[in-house]
């Protein structure tokens, strides 16, 4: 069985870093808490669970988690953030895959799930590389969205973390370091420039972020999903700047470099949607349930693009175009996927004659 060092970076966690600990504690064998400047009871909590560390902040994750790292002693590095949380039936599967898997195996990429719907079933999930071998120096890279570029023997597995936020963080704290980093540098690597958009049209500075993506997709060495999820969020930019079609354009743009995405696929059915062009809206939700889900791909899966999304959609575009039934039955498929959603009960209610729907 191999042994895992869990390593973390915190500052002012106190809140939900023994939540955090407590559901991985069971996993690790070493527990390393690297604590960037806290001012409240997080070290405390921490020292109750493994080692601490102080690292003087420096605007750079990839620079503190590379500290961490670096304490470790055991066969792989695992990083969670304090708000993490690993459920109990993800727990079993950690404890299986520490069991079972291939001490040659260089990187696990684990689920990594960080919204959830109405009933708490994850609905937003990417895959991370949450288990890497300590024998391989692997460095983080990036001052903020900081990865490890996976390499070598790869593993995929189902134990998947959970991102609980309690609190919102600081909003801005991103956007000010990628922005330092232009004042210094002048220019972002591809995935910065990618993180840096998105960070600008969080704060909706739609001009702004629609250059930043544009620049981005100009480059040819970006990562096909980002490429893909830039497309789609200039479509958002030149929506909010007024362009409609300018925005339809970037959404077809992104077939240019692989086959159509789900979540492609409903924004261009709520494009149509938007238009009252209930036809050709139709034709895009059904095509996004052809769509298989691949969350192994690398890119954000909207979960429910790939299934409940437009069947409660489909509902809405054959209501509207007069075909009752049809309607109905794409809202009981809804409704298969999530049976407490609102939506579909509204509808349930429009059908028997008490509502309107949608």
């Amino acid at each position: 069985m191999v042994s895992i060092s869990l390593c973390m970076i915190v500052k002012n966690e106190e809140e939900v870093l023994a939540r955090c600990l407590d559901s991985a504690k069971d996993i690790a064998d070493e527990v390393i808490v690297v604590d960037t400047g806290s001012t409240d009871r997080t070290k405390e909590i921490a020292a109750r669970y493994g080692n601490v560390y102080d690292f003087v902040w420096c605007d750079d994750f990839a620079a503190a988690r590379n500290f961490a790292f670096a304490q470790a002693t055991k066969d792989y590095c695992m990083w969670l953030d304090a708000d993490d949380v690993i459920a109990p039936a993800d727990r079993e599967r950690f404890l299986k895959l520490k069991q079972t898997l291939d001490p040659a195996a260089d990187v696990v990429m684990l689920p990594y799930h960080t919204a959830f719907d109405e009933r708490g079933a994850p609905c937003f999930t990417y895959f991370r590389e949450r288990l890497l071998r300590r024998a391989r120096g692997f460095q983080w890279q990036g001052a903020v969205h900081e990865v490890i570029a996976p390499s070598g023997f790869i593993l995929y597995g189902d134990a998947a973390v959970e991102h609980r936020k309690e609190r919102p963080g600081d909003p801005d704290r991103n956007l000010q370091i990628y922005e330092k980093l232009l004042r210094e540098n002048g220019s972002l690597d591809p995935r910065g420039q990618f993180y840096y958009a998105r960070e600008l049209l969080a704060h909706k500075r739609y001009a702004e972020a629609a250059d930043a993506f544009a620049n981005f997709l100009s480059r040819p060495d970006g990562f096909v999903e980002n490429r893909i999820e830039a497309c789609r969020q200039l479509a958002e930019c030149r929506k909010a700047l007024g362009k409609p079609e300018d925005a339809l354009m970037s959404l077809f743009h992104s077939f240019a470099f692989a086959a159509p995405r789900a979540e492609t696929l409903c924004a261009l059915g709520a494009f149509f949607m938007e238009r009252q062009d209930y036809e050709q809206a139709a034709f895009w939700y059904e095509a996004a349930l052809r769509v298989k889900q691949d969350a192994k791909n690398g890119g954000f899966t909207v979960t429910e693009c790939y299934g409940y999304l437009p069947c409660i959609q489909l509902c809405v575009c054959y209501d509207r175009l007069g075909e009752r039934e049809k309607a109905r039955a794409w809202n009981e498929k809804a409704a298969a996927f999530r049976p407490d959603s609102p939506a579909v009960r509204h509808n349930r209610q429009y059908f028997a004659g008490s509502g309107g729907a949608g």
